[in-house]
């Protein structure tokens, strides 16, 4: 395909895409295909000889869309948002035009250090301590996901609380982690990964409204040293999956530096949310933290993937992740003036992600994303408003942001069959989870173009869906 060709076909897709958004709120928001039912649309044996982009086009549309649930659709409330923009789509468009590969610096000067002063700005954005900046001590870096970040900083943590010698010679502590019942199931995933082991992953149980309980956790450290163990790792979280609970960051804090743990915030939606100066008492003891995560691909119109890890000491990363070997040897690297950020993660190849961050922030200024997520708290409060004057539901827990936990006061199986039977029809898409062993319904209000009607007709269809059940 010659430049001219891609000019051409390539406006054929951008109008594809720019259809496809004027007109989602026609397409069932939740795929309605079976199992199977796209593989066996599909050929068993790949083209001998190319296509035409035509005919690829006309396959998308016929075979590969039925098989989509739509996340970037107003009447998205499922899980959490993974919303995306116009520009942000575009930022993601030049990158890959561009292809870098920004390892290092070397292999794309720009790739790295746009990366450097675009987090940099985001803290700044933020209310983040100084120290999380590049001119400090810490610094920032971008990663695919809040999963590979959790693991990013346990192996850190393990590092730290070892003397940088397990990397070495292997585990020789008794190391133990502590997390909530609530939190993401990625950090135990990471505790496993890095060889601490399930076994020596504490649980603290959580308070009415779904938060850490300070007192069980400095109780289950005090018991676990009695025993023989070394703490070393403690997860805080700025909104958790199932909830949007607050742990209360301040007090595990104090708790973790006393006991010289590594204190991890995991932000992965709610973080967004601290652009906004009004929220971030939600985040009060922020400077006491060691790493902080929080992903633009969920809440900041930001197309997934694009993960932000900060670390307050820089070095403890690099000494855990950084293997130079002979064919990576520059005088850049060498001179120590530059960061490399592949020694700042797991992974060694790296996307150029900071150019689409980069697009977000300039298109809508600092003023423009606060408007969107205040638009959405603020619908969040409304549809809270709509819960508490129903006879029919009821609310779990105030909502500090963004998402609306609820339920039908019929029961468990009423619950359930209530989100199914709507799921099913494709008009909306909402999720559920369990809390004090019951079965609660979640509305995560943040899609990028949910407007109050979306919202009102959703509540709409919920209470006759309701109706109709009884």
């Amino acid at each position: 395909m010659s430049p001219g060709q891609f000019r051409e076909e390539g406006k054929k897709v951008i109008d594809w895409i720019a259809d496809y958004y004027e007109q989602i709120e026609k397409y069932p928001v939740l795929s309605q295909v079976k199992p199977g039912e796209i593989l066996s649309s599909l050929p068993e044996n790949p083209p001998e000889k190319g296509e035409q982009l035509d005919v690829m086009m006309r396959d998308l549309d016929e075979k590969i869309m039925p098989g989509i649930t739509h996340w970037q659709s107003p009447d998205f409330y499922a899980y959490f948002p993974s919303n995306t923009s116009f520009p942000s789509i575009l930022g993601d468009l030049v990158s890959s035009g561009l292809g870098v590969q920004g390892m290092i610096w070397a292999t794309s000067p720009a790739a790295t250090e746009l990366e450097t002063r675009v987090l940099d700005w985001l803290a700044q954005m933020m209310g983040m301590p100084g120290k999380f900046k590049s001119t400090s001590s810490g610094g920032g870096v971008i990663q695919d996901t809040a999963s590979t970040s959790a693991l990013t900083a346990v192996i850190a943590a393990r590092e730290r609380a070892t003397n940088f010698q397990a990397n070495e010679k292997g585990i020789r502590q008794k190391l133990v982690a502590y997390i909530s019942t609530q939190t993401h199931s990625s950090l135990e995933k990471a505790i496993k990964m890095a060889g601490i082991g399930k076994e020596n992953l504490r649980l603290i149980d959580v308070d009415e409204e779904f938060a850490m309980r300070p007192d069980l956790l400095e109780a289950q450290i005090r018991q676990d040293k009695e025993a023989g163990f070394q703490p070393f790792f403690v997860c805080g979280a700025l909104g958790t999956t199932s909830s949007n609970a607050m742990d209360p960051l301040r007090k595990i804090g104090e708790i973790a530096q006393k006991e010289n743990c590594w204190f991890h915030i995991d932000g992965a939606m709610s973080g967004t949310a601290m652009l906004c100066p009004e929220f971030r008492h939600l985040m009060d003891g922020v400077e006491l933290a060691d790493s902080f995560v929080f992903n633009p691909h969920k809440w900041m119109f930001t197309n997934f993937d694009c993960d932000v890890f900060w670390v307050a000491n820089r070095n403890e990363l690099i000494k855990t992740f950084s293997i130079l070997p002979e064919y990576l040897k520059n005088k850049a690297t060498e001179s120590g003036a530059v960061f490399d950020y592949r020694d700042w993660h797991v992974q060694l190849g790296r996307r150029f992600r900071a150019l689409k961050l980069w697009f977000v922030i300039r298109h809508y200024g600092v003023e423009g994303l606060q408007f969107h997520i205040r638009k959405h708290v603020e619908m969040s409060q409304i549809f809270t408003q709509w819960v508490n004057e129903s006879e029919e539901f009821e609310l779990l827990v105030p909502p500090p942001l963004n998402l609306v936990c609820f339920r039908h006061k019929n029961g468990d199986e009423f619950n359930l069959k209530l989100m199914n039977t709507i799921n099913e029809t494709g008009k909306i898409f909402f999720t559920h989870t369990k809390l004090n062993n019951q079965v609660v319904l979640r509305m995560s209000i943040g899609q990028t173009n949910t407007e109050l009607k979306h919202l009102e007709a959703a509540w709409k269809i919920i209470r006759e869906t309701a109706a109709n059940l009884q």
